[in-house]
């Protein structure tokens, strides 16, 4: 098979541990757009949060694309286009803050390209330092929140947070789109917005079908697109459940895992 997109999760997956990309990686990549290979970045950051790095890899040169907010949006990185746009309206924001207020844990969203919460907690700073962007800490959750929203994420530790999701998942029973991108953040979009249902518009847009696509991750908000792709790869670091739903696992984050499928199935086939 020869494979016309490469989607990746950021953290990770692409990323190490530090957050940056590897040499080995990054020439794998860059090699693999040269041979006309889409390198798509599909991630549950801010589209803000994403673009260094989508201008590091040279995405705006070769016509690709970014999926953020675990697919909520699609971005076409050379004229910088939203190709879909998915919100939450804010009386289901405010219905999940009354949620997260039952359950006892944090609750965080976007407003302005700023994350936005009640109780300063270490799960929203990390959220802050993933991102790049600015934490407000504001008085109000219902009354800052008065426009649709991308997203909300609720936050704490993932022993509880698993409990928490079972039960929501029960609540509001398919309305919302529910997934953990993190072992500690639960993510509520848009009924059916996943990274792999925006993976399947844009390669519709594109013409190119899910058999020609390589899709790679590490959680279970990657597992949509995994499922959905052609050759679907769960990294070394990834939980067992998520490698077993995969086609392929490869090597972790740290040692170089999306470098080494790229090489594999990409570059092989093309040197050939």
């Amino acid at each position: 098979m020869a494979y016309k997109m490469i989607v990746l999760d950021l953290d990770d997956t692409l990323l190490r541990d530090d957050h940056t990309i590897s040499t080995r990686t990054k020439t794998a990549l860059m090699a693999a757009q040269q041979e006309g290979v889409k390198v798509v970045l599909a991630s549950g950051r801010p589209t803000k949060g994403m673009n260094a790095i989508a201008e590091d890899l040279l995405l705006h040169e070769y016509g690709s694309f970014i999926l953020s907010y675990n697919g909520a949006k699609i971005i076409n990185y050379k004229t910088k286009e939203e190709q879909f746009s998915s919100t939450l309206q804010p009386e289901v924001a405010h219905r999940l803050y009354e949620l997260s207020k039952q359950e006892g844990v944090y609750i965080h969203t976007y407003v302005e390209d700023e994350i936005v919460t009640e109780i300063e907690n270490q799960y929203t700073k990390t959220e802050g330092r993933l991102t790049g962007l600015p934490v407000k800490h504001i008085t109000s959750f219902v009354q800052t929140v008065t426009e649709p929203v991308v997203k909300v994420l609720m936050c704490e530790d993932p022993e509880k947070l698993v409990k928490v999701e079972q039960r929501l998942q029960d609540e509001f029973d398919g309305s919302l789109s529910i997934m953990r991108s993190k072992p500690y953040f639960l993510e509520f979009l848009e009924k059916g917005v996943t990274k792999g249902s925006s993976l399947n518009s844009l390669i519709e847009s594109l013409g190119i079908t899910r058999e020609e696509v390589i899709a790679m991750g590490d959680s279970y908000n990657d597992l949509a697109m995994i499922e959905f792709a052609g050759l679907g790869v769960a990294m070394g670091n990834a939980p067992d459940d998520i490698k077993e739903m995969a086609d392929y696992v490869t090597d972790t984050n740290m040692n170089d895992g999306v470098a080494k499928v790229i090489e594999k199935f990409v570059l092989a086939k093309a040197s050939v």
